[in-house]
């Protein structure tokens, strides 16, 4: 496990004074880069050989956000390491209590071939001892209901691009809640659910086109992009209703 201590910033809270969502995942995402760069992996830690980690599968469970000056400790461990993927954890604790979990499903993408690759043996070294956290299982594919309602169209700017230089995974969950503000429509409240399947890449200037879809408790969001109208990633963001 590799863990990282911090204290809720103002810039990274919502208009209620809470770690906003798009913050919380930038959190949970630096985690595992810290570790990587600790490891002696780094941001270049596979670029060399035309590769790179990629995001696949998010699922992330939250009990409530933490608030403005609260100190926070985030953690990380892969679970799971195979030839074909990565299974790796997250939680977010504040005051000694897990408030955030999170569960990752990643894969090797090679760049030259344009198409997920098998994991290399040397990284292995990410395998942890750690137990995997109990949670519901990572959808296989999420398919919303419905033709759905059309929200404002997006262009990639360089801020949404990360060193990959595609759309940063946190940047599709800022454009989901964007579309539903658009739309008139509301994020539940804590205690939530957010989930994101990650399908295609867009990159700078591409045209996201958001499709909104009500779901039990919630609304998913099809981020589309691209002449066919693929979906570049899908978000679904619910109320949990255990702790409601």
């Amino acid at each position: 496990m590799y863990s990282f201590e911090g204290r809720i910033r103002y810039s990274e809270c919502d208009e209620a004074g809470r770690l906003s969502l798009f913050s919380l995942m930038n959190y949970l995402q630096d985690c595992s880069t810290f570790q990587s760069d600790e490891m002696g992996m780094g941001l270049d830690g596979l670029t060399g050989r035309g590769l790179a980690w990629v995001l696949a599968n998010w699922r992330i469970e939250v009990d409530r956000l933490p608030a403005f000056g609260e100190r926070i400790r985030v953690s990380t461990w892969c679970y799971e390491l195979t030839r074909a993927h990565a299974l790796r954890n997250f939680q977010l604790e504040a005051g000694g209590e897990r408030i955030v979990r999170a569960n990752t499903q990643w894969f090797v993408y090679d760049s030259v071939r344009g198409r997920a690759t098998r994991v290399p043996e040397d990284q292995r070294v990410y395998l942890s001892d750690e137990p995997p956290i109990e949670m519901a299982p990572l959808a296989r594919r999420i398919v919303p209901a419905g033709e759905g309602e059309r929200a404002p169209e997006i262009v990639v700017a360089r801020r949404d691009l990360d060193t990959n230089h595609h759309v940063n995974n946190a940047r599709y969950v800022a454009f989901a809640l964007e579309a539903l503000e658009a739309r008139g429509a509301q994020a539940p409240a804590c205690p939530l659910t957010l989930q994101v399947q990650y399908r295609t890449m867009a990159f700078l200037g591409d045209k996201i086109v958001p499709v909104v879809h009500p779901c039990e408790g919630g609304w998913d969001v099809e981020l589309r992009h691209g002449a066919d109208g693929a979906t570049s990633a899908l978000v679904r963001i619910q109320g949990r209703k255990e702790l409601a």
